[in-house]
């Protein structure tokens, strides 16, 4: 059963504005990110996602995790950070379309910090905001068949991926399947969706946004509960999705490393064999010398496996 929701003049402009943005990323070849800008972008995201929960770390704290130094902090916030980094590295181990998945990557983010995490929850649950009761989640034996058919909806249904990212968001919001995590796996979970339209989502800071805007947030997925319609929140999320693709081609002008040349060659060429002018050819703003210094490169560290001699070089990636 498709989830509820209208589609608006304002889904049709950010969509068409969104497949733009799509476009000048491609050109621009940031659909992946330079390595540091990836790295940057990952603390970024596990940092906003946990803030908007209540986590303390700062973006500092959380890279010197990430390069495994001592943090001073409570606990619960470092195991936070620590499974949330364990989980982010690990996305593309998960299927995007599995209940089975989602329920493996919950397992991870909250491990040590819910007695049965990766469980789906068999009792009633409200969520409180303040003195006042946001929202009731729907009884415990619905979670499951309500989640079987939410899946089966991101599977299935011909809906473009971006509608289908922020639908998915809301409506695993509403119900809530989790005694808690529910808000940092359905961000996650968005983010899945989205990499299967365009990898460049995978290093895409929207959480960062979102905690800017953790208020409307929260006034947004109340206002779809009280329509009984994920419209309103469609739209705000696809705000979101505009704004963070526009900070990105901020950064177009950016330097790339011979790593991230060599790596976005890769997602081009494949396990196909290729010459020196092969590479060039897709890296028209470097040099000869510079082309010749990034295969060298490549196969100093064992990325390519080089083949023949002098003119008839041939290289593949290993």
């Amino acid at each position: 059963m498709k989830p509820p929701y209208e589609i608006t003049g304002r889904i049709l402009g950010l969509i068409s504005s969104i497949s733009e943005q799509i476009g000048e990323v491609k050109s621009a070849r940031l659909i992946k990110p330079p390595t540091e800008l990836r790295k940057s972008n990952r603390i970024k995201t596990i940092q906003s996602s946990l803030e908007i929960e209540g986590n303390t770390l700062t973006v500092e704290q959380i890279t010197d995790l990430v390069n495994n130094k001592r943090v001073l902090a409570p606990k619960k916030d470092i195991l936070e950070v620590k499974n949330a980094i364990q989980v982010y590295s690990k996305l593309d181990t998960f299927n995007t379309f599995s209940l089975d998945s989602l329920c493996a990557a919950h397992k991870i983010l909250m491990d040590g910090l819910l007695d049965k995490p990766g469980r789906l929850r068999r009792s009633s649950v409200g969520i409180v905001k303040g003195d006042d009761i946001a929202h009731i989640a729907p009884p415990g034996d619905m979670v499951y068949p309500l989640l079987k058919d939410l899946f089966e909806y991101i599977k299935t249904n011909d809906d473009l991926p971006l509608i289908k990212s922020c639908v998915f968001h809301y409506e695993f919001e509403f119900i809530h399947p989790f005694v808690d995590g529910n808000g940092r796996i359905g961000r996650l979970w968005q983010t899945m969706i989205l990499k299967e339209y365009s990898p460049v989502f995978e290093y895409l800071p929207i959480e960062t946004l979102v905690r800017e805007r953790q208020q409307d947030y929260y006034n947004v997925l109340g206002k779809s509960d009280s329509q009984g319609s994920s419209t309103s929140f469609i739209e705000f999320m696809l705000e979101i999705i505009h704004m963070a693709l526009e900070d990105l081609l901020t950064t177009q002008n950016i330097t790339t490393k011979d790593i991230d040349r060599v790596e976005l060659f890769k997602d081009f060429i494949g396990a196909s064999e290729f010459s020196r002018q092969n590479y060039l050819r897709h890296n028209k703003d470097i040099s000869s010398a510079t082309a010749s210094r990034d295969l060298k490169n490549a196969v100093d560290k064992g990325i390519l496996k080089r083949m023949g001699n002098k003119r008839l070089t041939r290289y593949k990636f290993n």
